[in-house]
């Protein structure tokens, strides 16, 4: 028997590759359908089933795709009723997959046909539970992102479910049972996953907060519910597309989003479609020269993840502007979210444009040490932007410093002045760099990048406030 994590850092997402006797199952695909395939021909092995927890929000699935290149049959569990042909489980029904057994547990809470699968060895031992998104490594899922079809079925009425299920299909479970989670630290589906990937349920249970023994019902929802933030706003349109299906070939997006554009064939689309030019470089190339109006998200970090938190719109024709040689990865990493219209990237990159005499556009930095040096002698001409999460600002952060979170960076524009000089950072310069990028494209001029971000300004001279302390004092 074979088990085998398949995890995406960009994502945050696991999902899992099992085989016994020449039979494989995979659990919760991205849209990608490769790795998977490749791993199954890798030991001649017939890819009998594809295992989905739940409908996804953060990730588009490849269910779909991979059972018309494989033939395997889509297995979701009790009460999901998707548009495409799958099996629906029932609440402990069992599936053979070669020598072992793979038994559907029905967890309701994190959405209402959330599932784990429990995979049983040849010998009859329970070996690991696949959980999905409904246990994590120090964490549950979230009760508030499922589609509001039922005004009864709230987040409140999800976590009792979640404790329910928790308490009566896991946690009877023995404690050297192993736990596969569909994320780790990062995903929005959580509020405080760990770093950690797999875990015995035996240290869940000691050290989870939502299986502490004596942990009442009442007590584990407020403790759910209380302090989420709003998920990411592309999450309710992947549900639908997880749901209704029919989503192009992850083959025919490639093929059509890796085009190579000359500038002239690249001008006339922005033109007629009003494409958005989505650079995908790292942020020091932006900064230097960009082509005017574009929108930096860099792929060397949670780049689909912000593409989603910030690009409204997931039928927007996207053009692309990436490093040498990583056009599919752009486009790969796009379709995983939902963002299947991009029509192609621009041949030789910037370079190609301004050799062809088009105009482009840098964004003004300023060292962190420099920076320093300026605060300490003036704050009165210019604002301190903290475009970093609430929680990392109330944890620790500059004193003077706005708070200006990026992932709502569009609801928030009207804090910001058109007239005012504006110093952006985040933690590292990531994040300050596509705050930036987007505010320039709606207009914002007086913009300075501070880089190296907070990590940077905690090493200099500038004073620092723990805001939780300072509440608690008050």
């Amino acid at each position: 028997m074979i088990i085998e994590q398949i995890y995406t850092g960009c994502l945050a997402e696991a999902a899992y590759y099992i085989e016994s006797d020449g039979e494989a199952a995979i659990i919760d695909p991205l849209r990608e359908t490769k790795p998977y395939r490749e791993r199954a021909e890798k030991h001649g092995a017939t890819i009998k089933y594809i295992l989905e927890t739940h409908f996804h929000a953060d990730f588009v699935s490849g269910h779909e795709d991979l059972a018309r290149k494989t033939g395997a049959t889509i297995v979701f569990g009790p009460t999901a009723r998707p548009s495409y042909d799958a099996h629906i489980a029932g609440d402990g029904e069992v599936i053979k997959l070669g020598e072992v057994f793979i038994k559907v547990l029905h967890t309701p809470g994190h959405t209402m046909e959330s599932s784990c699968f429990l995979l049983i060895d040849e010998q009859g031992k329970n070996k690991a539970l696949f959980t999905g998104d409904t246990l994590f490594i120090g964490d549950v899922g979230r009760p508030d992102l499922v589609q509001k079809l039922k005004p009864e079925i709230n987040e409140r009425y999800l976590a009792g479910k979640l404790y329910d299920s928790l308490r009566n299909k896991i946690m009877p479970l023995g404690d050297d049972l192993m736990i596969y989670p569909g994320h780790g630290a990062g995903s929005a589906c959580g509020k405080s996953i760990s770093r950690e990937t797999m875990d015995t349920l035996g240290h869940q249970k000691s050290t989870n907060y939502a299986l502490r023994p004596n942990l009442s019902k009442e007590e584990f929802i407020q403790e759910l519910i209380s302090g989420l933030v709003d998920p990411p706003q592309y999450f309710p349109s992947n549900v639908v597309m997880n749901v209704k299906g029919g989503l192009p070939s992850i083959d025919e997006l490639i093929s059509n989003g890796t085009h190579l554009l000359q500038v002239n064939e690249f001008l006339a689309i922005q033109e007629s479609t009003h494409a958005l030019v989505l650079d995908t470089r790292r942020k020091e190339e932006f900064a230097e020269d960009h082509i005017p109006g574009s929108i930096y998200i860099g792929l060397d970090d949670q780049f689909a993840p912000w593409v989603g938190a910030l690009i409204n719109d997931l039928d927007q024709p996207i053009l692309l502007i990436t490093e040498p040689n990583r056009e599919e990865e752009a486009v790969i990493r796009l379709a995983r979210v939902g963002y299947d219209h991009v029509l192609g990237c621009l041949k030789g990159g910037l370079k190609s444009w301004m050799d062809a005499g088009e105009p482009t556009e840098s964004l003004g930095e300023i060292d962190a040490s420099l920076f320093s040096q300026m605060h300490a002698q003036d704050n009165k001409g210019y604002i301190l932007l903290d475009v970093r999460r609430k929680s990392e600002y109330d944890t620790e952060h500059i004193v003077g410093a706005e708070n200006f979170p990026l992932d709502f960076i569009h609801r928030n524009l009207s804090m910001i002045d058109p007239d005012t000089t504006y110093y952006v950072h985040c933690a590292g310069g990531y994040r300050s760099v596509i705050a930036c990028s987007i505010l320039k494209a709606k207009g914002y001029e007086h913009l300075v990048n501070i880089k190296g971000g907070f990590n940077a300004l905690a090493g200099t001279s500038l004073k620092r406030s723990n805001f939780r302390k300072q509440k608690t004092e008050l």
